[in-house]
């Protein structure tokens, strides 16, 4: 149902600044990792982390036929027996270098703040060289490292699990021209409809 509520989302928000600027954040995202290779790092606070995010971004590059957009996730607590893929801790910030790209989710409220020691990584990160996104947080520290930031305000009409879902959508459409991406997007709706309104499979 994502394809559907991001067109849903985008309808509601038409006319406000959050259709633009999510698409200009996803641009940004989409320009640093792509000529890259790739190189994406995903990481959110110690309370918070981006499962989600991680998720459609993986979706999208499938998708779109853009695999630089799959990201690593960067977890603060990595437990003996995860899987490879949910095995990745904060060290790996640590060893970001230039060429690579670190998007930190935050969510914007007092209980959850970017920790010190996350900052401390972050601006180390960005001194050697990699590109910082922050997404959600209005945190003043975390904006000041970032090079771009898209601060989601607490609302009780946008909250930073919408915006996600909008940045993730607009990074895969970007691997496309405008015209392209409208058609891959009704090309997505299509199918999900296929799928939802199919009979179910026989059973014998």
């Amino acid at each position: 149902m994502d394809a559907v509520r991001v067109a849903l989302l985008r309808e509601v928000l038409a006319g406000t600044e959050w259709v633009g600027a999510t698409r200009r954040f996803a641009g940004t995202l989409r320009s640093s990792v792509v000529p890259h290779g790739g190189g994406l790092l995903l990481v959110g606070t110690e309370e918070y982390e981006p499962w989600h995010l991680a998720a459609h971004l993986v979706d999208e590059a499938a998708w779109s036929g853009t695999p630089e957009l799959t990201p690593t996730l960067v977890r603060h607590r990595v437990r003996e027996g995860d899987p490879a893929h949910l095995s990745t801790g904060l060290g790996r910030i640590e060893a970001a270098r230039r060429g690579e790209t670190l998007l930190v989710v935050a969510p914007d409220t007092p209980a959850q703040p970017p920790g010190a020691g996350l900052l401390e990584r972050v601006h180390d990160a960005r001194a050697a060289g990699a590109t910082v996104l922050a997404l959600g947080s209005g945190h003043g520290d975390l904006r000041a490292l970032a090079h771009e930031a898209l601060a989601v305000p607490q609302s009780p009409d946008l909250d930073l699990d919408m915006v996600q879902h909008l940045v993730s959508a607009a990074a895969g459409e970007n691997a496309v021209p405008l015209a392209r991406g409208r058609h891959r997007l009704r090309d997505r709706l299509s199918r999900l409809a296929d799928q939802l309104t199919s009979p179910p499979p026989a059973r014998w």
